[in-house]
């Protein structure tokens, strides 16, 4: 017969086990708003399969982006705020693409990310949302200094997680109480990589200095201003609501850049996008027979989604068709159109193509590329040697990168001709050397005990699990930019020192003029007395 103790006991942890599974089916099924107002296709590629894997694990995922999408999938709900594309039409018809100062570029920035961030909350879609009784547990926010909308958070009384498709930068560093000493971690628009001389160390110093007083100056109080407008209920202020970040997942990986410093809740996914566990499918017919009836091999050429073959100017597209057409090598070209007017024989154009089928296949030697993260991260994982032809942001960084390991070089788009392309091409599939090193980073990224895209759904349920994980915030962000790094201690410390140092002088100074009094005395005296015998 059991006591009553017994029973009392039993009943505790009968009510302790499903306290613990009621917690576990509530992780399971959490309500989750994920926002990207960026107009590049990549930004949203990167972290899709993310978000649908957290729906196909029972989470009600809502997401917001600037595409819509027509396709019905279970627990998963897109609203496209895509009047931003109308909006882009103009803004890159006024002039932007000039070359301009830092400063110039950056406010042109700001006025750019102003516009997304105006553009989804002016959305009618987005508006109804945020005027329903709808109410979420977790806001998983693309940081691209968007800051009024991480205002949602607050809103929806939700927990706030970040994701970066081109991992940290010196603002994601900020939200999270991160340093990355600039000695070695280069401006993520510069071309410069870890290793850099003292003069691009000085460089990098000061382009971060003025990033820092434009955010502060132009940058912050616009976003300020546009917080006020579209949540003028708000509990916190737009400082609180930047201060909110449980979890920053970032698309880098230190097999694919250099080890740097992050906190805990700073997690690297670096090809978050890559279906790892996907066989590789079998290429369409037609570029299948153009790919294994080639034989020199073939060259694979994207510009990504953001800049269209079909855009580029006549006299860019006559060089790349000049270079292309004189290789043995066969060609598969992204190309936004139906028709290339003087297409080379040697060359197969398409508006798009399965890039990782294509990168996987053995007959592809080579990838011309535009340098964007994403693309430069595929042709590791399928160890592909790259030509580099970056256009902006972070390209030129990650081609130059892919020089450094020497799996890749780069050319000029705008300024290179044909024989210039040529002879690069040539080298690098000559050159068994590039084709190696690319094989050993491969090796390295893919030598990892879980995917990417596994250890994001853990870390993301783990905040949930923690409502909030607030264990894993670093008191850093309690600190002022002085305190942080340690400028008030420093400056005791120094002005001691100083006035240590003065009083030394002062000190050594008196008993000088002392020393040099006494004997001046002494030898008066001694004087004297010579006068006096």
């Amino acid at each position: 017969m059991r006591t009553p103790c017994c029973l009392l006991a039993l009943g505790l942890g009968l009510f302790l086990l499903l306290s613990v599974r009621a917690a576990d089916e509530r992780v399971q099924s959490s309500k989750i708003l994920a926002v990207f107002p960026f107009t590049g296709r990549s930004q949203y590629i990167f972290a899709e399969q993310y978000l649908k894997e957290l729906a196909r694990r029972g989470h009600n995922v809502t997401v917001i982006n600037t595409f819509d999408s027509d396709k019905s999938e279970p627990n998963f709900r897109v609203i496209g705020a895509t009047k931003i594309h109308e909006l882009m039409a103009a803004f890159a018809a006024a002039g932007f693409s000039q070359p301009a100062g830092q400063w110039k570029m950056l406010s042109m920035t700001t006025e750019f990310l102003n516009m997304l961030t105006a553009n989804v909350l002016e959305d009618a879609a987005v508006k109804a949302l945020l005027q329903s009784r709808e109410t979420f547990d977790l806001l998983i926010m693309e940081t691209v200094q968007n800051e009024a909308l991480f205002g949602l958070g607050q809103h929806f009384g939700a927990l706030t997680i970040g994701i970066s498709s081109y991992g940290t930068d010196r603002h994601i560093d900020e939200l999270m109480g991160n340093i990355s000493p600039l000695s070695y971690n280069p401006m993520l628009l510069s071309s410069r990589t870890e290793q850099m001389t003292y003069e691009e160390r000085l460089w990098n110093v000061w382009e971060a200095a003025v990033v820092w007083l434009h955010k502060r100056l132009v940058h912050l109080p616009s976003q300020r201003q546009l917080y006020g407008k579209y949540f003028p209920q708000a509990q916190q202020s737009l400082e609180q609501v930047m201060d909110s970040f449980s979890l920053m997942l970032l698309g880098q990986h230190f097999s694919l850049s250099y080890p740097r410093p992050y906190l805990p809740n700073m997690i690297e996914v670096g090809g978050l996008h890559l279906e790892q566990q996907r066989k590789v499918q079998p290429l369409p017919a037609d570029i299948a027979e153009f790919v294994e009836q080639s034989p020199h091999g073939v060259i694979y050429f994207s510009m990504g989604s953001n800049i269209k073959s079909a855009d580029l100017p006549p006299s860019t597209r006559k060089v790349l068709m000049e270079t292309l057409g004189a290789l043995p090598q066969r060609v598969l070209w992204k190309f936004e159109a139906d028709q290339l007017e003087d297409k080379p024989e040697n060359v197969f154009i398409s508006k798009w193509f399965p890039q990782p089928d294509i990168l996987a296949h053995p007959n592809v030697k080579l990838f011309i590329t535009h340098g964007g993260l994403l693309s430069t991260i595929e042709s590791i994982f399928f160890g592909k040697p790259v030509l580099g032809l970056p256009v902006f942001y972070d390209q030129h960084l990650n081609v130059q990168r892919a020089k450094q390991a020497g799996y890749g070089l780069a050319a000029d788009l705008w300024g290179s001709n044909s024989t210039e392309l040529q002879s690069l091409i040539h080298e690098l599939l000559d050159n068994p050397s590039y084709a190696e090193a690319a094989q050993i980073k491969s090796k390295l990224y893919r030598d990892q005990k879980e995917t990417a895209l596994e250890r994001a759904v853990w870390w993301t349920e783990y905040v949930l699990r923690h409502e909030g994980a607030a264990h894993l915030r670093c008191a850093s962000r309690q600190l002022n930019f002085v305190q942080l790094h340690g400028l008030d201690t420093w400056g005791v410390l120094g002005a001691v020192a100083v006035l240590s140092l003065l009083v030394v002088v002062f000190v050594l100074k008196h008993l000088i003029e002392a020393l040099c009094y006494v004997i001046s005395k002494r030898r008066r005296g001694s004087e004297n007395k010579l006068k006096e015998q």
